[in-house]
Parts: C-alpha cells; structure tokens; sequence
C-alpha cells in the first residue's frame, strides 16, 4: 500500500477569513501545489483515492494535486482528518481507502499521523505543501514545492 501524506498548501492569514477553519489557499499556496503536483506527477505518483479534511484550505489543495495529477474520482472530505482530530482513527479509514491514496490535512496532526503510520514515536514537521510518500509501512519520499526536490524520506 502506498500512502501520500500531504499538508496543505499557504493559506490566508486567519484574521483575513474569519476564523482559522475558514481559511483558503493564498496565490502562493495555490501555486506551491501545482508545483507539488507537477513533481509528483514527474515521479509517476498515481493515486486511486484521495482524502481529505474538510477544511477549506486542504480541500482546495486535494482538488489542485488531483488535477494535477488526472485523477478523476470523488475526494471524499472526512473529520478524522481534521487538526483536532486522533490518528489512529484516520489511519483505519485510509488503509480502507484503496491501494495508493493521497490524504491532505494538517501539522501537527499530519506528522503525527506519519510516526502512527511508521510505528515511529516522532515524524519531522511538514511544510506547507510538502508531501512525504510511505509504502507498506516504510519511509519512501518526500516532495517539497518550495524545494522543488524530492529526496528519500528519512525518520
């Protein structure tokens, strides 16, 4: 199984949305997606789902990269992934999800959700648009737009 860590890209500030769940990507987090998407694409990253929390900004970001990446099926929005949300619970409904499966969420959630995944005690912090690639339970890449690299995932 192929798991794809992702955490959002740059959203807004939250004084400009409101509230911290209301906010959206900015120009720049939009970008830095289609960047990661572009890299991901480039390394034959072909998902059969997607996941994502329900949040604005991470929802935005699961429809960027699954365009980016010609996947055409529903992205379903689920609470589990939700910053507040346990890991344990998100990582049953993701090893249910399909066989490669891109889940976009949130730090620190998403990176405690990594050592879960690894049956590590702790996984480096993501950053915005960044996703780290887990395969059967072991540590396979991680992508950075900002970098525009992608290197071996080492926890």
């Amino acid at each position: 199984m192929l798991i794809y860590l992702v955490r959002h890209g740059d959203a807004i500030p939250e004084e400009e949305a409101g509230s911290d769940r209301d906010r959206w990507l900015s120009p720049r987090g939009r970008e830095a997606v289609r960047g990661l998407g572009r890299l991901l694409r480039e390394n034959k990253v072909t998902p059969d789902a997607f996941l994502s929390s329900p949040l604005p900004r991470a929802v935005q970001t699961a429809e960027l990269l699954a365009t980016s990446l010609d996947f055409l099926g529903h992205i379903p929005s689920r609470r589990c992934l939700e910053p507040s949300a346990h890991p344990r619970v998100a990582a049953a409904e993701i090893l249910a999800a399909g066989r490669a499966v891109v889940v976009v969420s949130h730090e620190p959630f998403i990176s405690s959700l990594g050592a879960l995944l690894l049956g590590v005690p702790a996984f480096p912090s993501f950053r915005t648009a960044q996703c780290c690639g887990i395969e059967n339970g072991k540590p396979l890449f991680t992508a950075r737009a900002d970098l525009g690299t992608v290197q071996a995932l080492i926890v």
